[in-house]
């Protein structure tokens, strides 16, 4: 075993791992039209099966962030690598929604630990660069979207194989990151290189119980039928204003600190739900827009790879919270031109600026969380990840509804009200970094 970690072989095995998990993504938006019409399920019981995909990811997350510094980075590797390799067989015997329901569950599991071991790793190879690097990382989530979206039309439209072999082929990167993983020494997260306390790092949260509790209810509600929430009536509202008071009593009157964190949790509810949500639907939400929503897929997901691949310049010209705020304001505009468009040129078109406006927002959230709230530590990030893939787990089915009974294009405008939101959300960011920075404590 080496003396010391080796960072180049580190970050290109985070990468590859990083690109097995955006490979499931796309292989799900893939086969979400066979189970439909070989396996007859409806698009809320697709939607159902797929939101353990993203709870799991939000369980593992939690998990790891609250244990990666005592059982270490590299067991949460090994964890991610072994729940991959189940998943993805329970997967290729899967025919009826409880199997689907099952393998997603694992996958998710696998993908959740994959995020929060290599996020903070990442962070702690790289202590100067970090939201550069990790877009780069994340230029591995749409790439990997790319090559799944690329393999599923040459696999399944081409040769008309089977899906089964399209999932097939994700062994290959499993093997490749457990390999290049395989007795490399893994350096200690920033938190403990830097000295911050269990006790503090919880405080940094500001509302860590009231967090919790609501993460943890929203993923019985997006995993129970009963007891997903219905927005036609008042309770949701109800709901939010209660969670809202509890942040605010928790965050302000107990730990006496910032709620800068819980604003970036809601943030990352609704960017995560505006990217990851529309592109698990693209197939249902495109499928009459005159071109493949697979190639649809790979244009928007190759140009957030590209668009990532050189972040460095923007974010270091408007800073993080400044491509925050474009990117929502962009997101708008993609996805209103998507729920009017008609015909593949507007579609493209469309999905172009849809692109530009999702591009930044995951890694950036999570280079944000690093950069301005430190303290933090591994769980802030690993907080952040699984906020956004459990609001993902809980608007999957709403838009599957929403699909069946409104329409694709009915479904676009709806969506269209989260990214709305973060240009609202966005300014207030802004100018609390802005008075920060003006008045350092």
């Amino acid at each position: 075993m080496n003396a010391s970690p080796n960072p180049s072989r580190l970050f290109i095995a985070s990468c590859l791992a990083l690109l097995v998990t955006s490979l499931t993504f796309a292989i799900r938006a893939k086969i979400e039209g066979v189970f439909s019409t070989d396996y007859h399920l409806t698009g809320e019981e697709i939607g159902w099966a797929f939101g353990p995909a993203f709870w799991g990811f939000t369980l593992a997350t939690f998990a790891g962030g609250l244990i990666i510094d005592v059982i270490k980075t590299r067991r949460i590797v090994w964890i991610a690598f072994f729940a991959h390799l189940i998943g993805l067989t329970v997967l290729l015997f899967a025919k009826d929604k409880m199997m689907l329901f099952l393998s997603n569950l694992i996958i998710g599991f696998a993908n959740g630990s994959v995020e929060a071991a290599c996020n903070p790793l990442v962070a702690s190879i790289y202590p100067n660069q970090k939201s550069r690097m990790l877009n780069r990382f994340h230029v591995w989530f749409p790439g990997g979207i790319v090559i799944g979206g690329l393999l599923s039309w040459l696999v399944m439209t081409q040769l008309n194989l089977s899906w089964q072999v399209l999932t097939s082929f994700l062994f290959i990167p499993l093997a490749m990151y457990g390999y290049l993983f395989y007795g490399q020494p893994i350096p200690e997260t920033e938190r403990v290189a830097t000295g911050v306390s269990y006790k503090e790092m919880f405080r940094q949260l500001a509302a860590p119980v009231t967090l919790l509790i609501l993460i943890s209810l929203m993923i019985a509600s997006a995993s129970i039928p009963g007891l997903q929430l219905d927005f036609n009536t008042n309770l949701p509202y109800i709901l939010i204003a209660v969670v809202v008071t509890a942040v605010i009593v928790e965050g302000r009157l107990i730990n006496k600190i910032s709620l800068l964190f819980p604003l970036m949790v809601f943030a990352m509810f609704l960017t995560a739900s505006t990217e990851l949500g529309t592109n698990q639907w693209i197939n249902a939400l495109l499928e009459g827009a005159g071109i493949d929503p697979m190639i649809i897929l790979v244009v928007v997901t190759g140009i957030m790879a590209v668009g990532r691949y050189f972040a460095g310049p923007l974010i270091h010209k408007l800073n993080p919270p400044g491509v925050l705020l474009g990117s929502a304001i962009a997101a708008v505009g993609g996805l209103y031109l998507l729920s009017v468009a008609s015909g593949a040129t507007m579609t493209l078109s469309a999905a172009v600026v849809f692109a530009v406006g999702i591009c930044y927002f995951w890694p950036t959230m999570l280079g944000f969380v690093s950069e301005y709230l430190p303290k933090t530590g591994a769980l802030g990030l690993s907080v952040m990840g699984g906020a956004g893939m459990v609001a993902t787990s809980m608007v999957l089915p709403i838009m599957g509804k929403s699909i069946d009974q409104a329409g694709p294009q009915q479904t676009l405008t709806f969506m269209t009200i989260f990214p709305i939101i973060l240009v609202f959300i966005f300014l207030l960011v802004n100018f609390i970094v802005r008075k920060q920075n003006a008045n350092p404590q």
